[in-house]
């Protein structure tokens, strides 16, 4: 397996992160460090994980496997809901840095808003954990637009980036535009929606043109908008597929054409730590 890359990346609040990345959702044990060692050999560059995932230890196996150099890899976890009291925060940034086995993160997010605790006593934890050193940017994960605006308010331009379900069958524009207004970037997981976008009919039709596939037409839709996108896998030749989409450019129609295949039922993760989500 040929090395590629290295890929564009999006500037954000001081941050530089790869517009592709690898997500570690439901990866485990060996094949989970397999795949991260796959990927930055490949070259990949951008891993993301959490603690809920239960498999930092793994990928930071397979980040040590990989032989790339630290300097060169932008790493990502996220704190659960029930650790956003501060002493909690910090105490579970730090307990995953010892799972990874790394001085400080690349992007440490806060995974699911939680109204129980104010978030402002949350984002000023979140503050400190990046003024100690271990983690170099911080952001947020499945905000929506009134709580990206609140989160802005109380920490300004340090925060990132909103990672949120993203793919055409999910408008997340007003989101998008939200995180713009803010010099932050989207981050989009689920970005080929969990495998549908493979069975749909246009983005096959539209991936025929350019020898393609549904899912890198899928991909291409979203990092083509400036999307950031971290395409979970657990099969070693997917990860070259997900990469090939940077040696083509879908046009105006086409891009309007995948963007109407949104729809209100098209969410795939309806979960919310609080049961009080309401979404954009």
């Amino acid at each position: 397996m040929s090395a590629i890359g290295p890929f564009p990346t999006l500037a954000a609040n001081g941050a530089e992160i790869p517009l592709l990345g690898l997500g570690t959702w439901e990866l485990r044990g060996r094949v989970c460090a397999r795949v991260v060692e796959q990927a930055l050999r490949l070259g990949y560059r951008h891993v993301d994980t959490a603690e809920i995932y239960d498999n930092e230890r793994e990928v930071g196996e397979g980040i040590r496997a990989s032989g790339v150099k630290r300097r060169d890899l932008f790493v990502t976890t996220k704190v659960w809901p029930s650790h956003f009291a501060p002493r909690a925060l910090e105490r579970a940034a730090r307990d995953s840095l010892v799972r990874l086995r790394l001085s400080e993160v690349d992007l440490l997010l806060l995974h699911w808003p939680n109204p129980q605790i104010p978030l402002e006593e949350t984002l000023g934890a979140l503050r400190r954990v990046k003024s100690d050193g271990l983690a170099r940017h911080i952001g947020v994960s499945n905000f929506t637009v009134p709580q990206i605006e609140e989160a802005v308010a109380i920490a300004g331009g340090l925060l990132v980036c909103d990672q949120v379900e993203c793919h055409p069958f999910l408008d997340q524009s007003k989101v998008h535009a939200a995180c713009r207004a803010h010099g932050m970037a989207m981050v989009a997981y689920s970005p080929i929606a969990r495998g549908n976008a493979g069975n749909d009919k246009v983005l096959a039709k539209i991936g025929a043109a350019y020898k393609k596939t549904a899912a890198q037409v899928c991909l291409r839709y979203l990092v083509q908008q400036d999307i950031v996108v971290i395409p979970r896998t657990s099969k070693i030749e997917r990860l070259s597929e997900n990469a090939a989409i940077f040696d083509f450019a879908l046009s105006e129609a086409e891009m309007a054409e995948i963007s109407a295949l949104a729809n209100p039922a098209g969410r795939l993760v309806d979960w919310a730590y609080s049961g009080r989500q309401k979404w954009d």
